[in-house]
């Protein structure tokens, strides 16, 4: 199956210190390329993969689930590790969990990790009969391109495929256990006014995380899709900035060292 315009995952090779970028669920690489390539472009080694069933049609989706994502993100962080000497995550919604997991699970191996917009529940009343409703319904109205900047738009899929979302719920709900493991320095930069990803969400893992080092952001003009948005070079500058404060290996004019 051909993938989207705009959907292909992006690699960069640069210095010592590697970035792991996740995207969110049902969207693309797409999605948060640009805060890829801004880090690309100051030197650090970057890795967006694109997760299993995105990125071309929402029926593909329907095929996979939270450990194929994970295992994913999991197989391109071993990548970067076999590469680079210091290693950062970030995640948008969905890959903000997917963040959190690898932060849980490999510890001293993630330096530090980027939320923005992170999602920690499936909400409302449809997300307790999903279990259900899935195997009579394929898919429901889609989430993509919640951004508030006019003419900006979101490579995602129009459906939201059902048993995926019953999976992701699945997911959510046992990372939410797993989220006292999270020690590392964290980063949190969310939008007041969102439409897919509340943010009860940020403050509930604000308040379940162990790490000490923690900064929190608003993002003030922007909807869900905030690397897309009116802030997305707000996210880009304070990512590089937290990566730079916490690694030797970033150089003060923008350049990763290859040591």
């Amino acid at each position: 199956m051909p993938l989207l315009p705009g959907a292909e995952p992006f690699r960069h090779d640069g210095g010592e210190v590697g970035v792991l970028v996740c995207h969110g669920f049902t969207g693309s690489p797409q999605s948060v390329r640009p805060w890829a390539e801004h880090l690309a472009e100051r030197g650090l080694t970057v890795s967006l993969p694109l997760l299993p069933g995105h990125g071309t049609r929402w029926q593909d989706m329907q095929l996979t689930g939270w450990q194929d994502w994970y295992a994913e993100v999991d197989r391109a962080l071993g990548e970067l590790r076999e590469r680079c000497s210091e290693i950062f995550v970030c995640g948008l919604s969905m890959g903000g969990a997917l963040t959190l997991r690898l932060a849980a699970r490999h510890g001293d191996a993630v330096k530090g990790i980027v939320l923005v917009n992170p999602a920690n529940k499936v909400h409302g009343l449809a997300a307790k009969a999903l279990p259900v409703v899935r195997h009579l319904l394929p898919s429901s109205k889609g989430i993509a391109s919640d951004i508030a900047k006019p003419g900006n738009e979101e490579v995602g899929y129009d459906r939201v495929p059902l048993h995926a979302a019953h999976s992701f719920r699945r997911g959510l709900r046992a990372l939410d256990s797993e989220l006292p493991q999270v020690t590392q320095p964290l980063l949190l930069l969310h939008s007041p006014e969102d439409h897919v990803v509340p943010p009860v969400d940020s403050a509930r893992i604000l308040a379940r995380v162990s790490s000490r080092d923690v900064t929190e952001r608003l993002l003030e003009h922007s909807y869900h899709v905030a690397t897309l948005d009116h802030d997305a070079e707000l996210i880009f500058d304070e990512t590089f900035a937290f990566i730079s404060r916490l690694s030797a290996g970033v150089g003060e004019v923008g350049t990763a060292s290859r040591g």
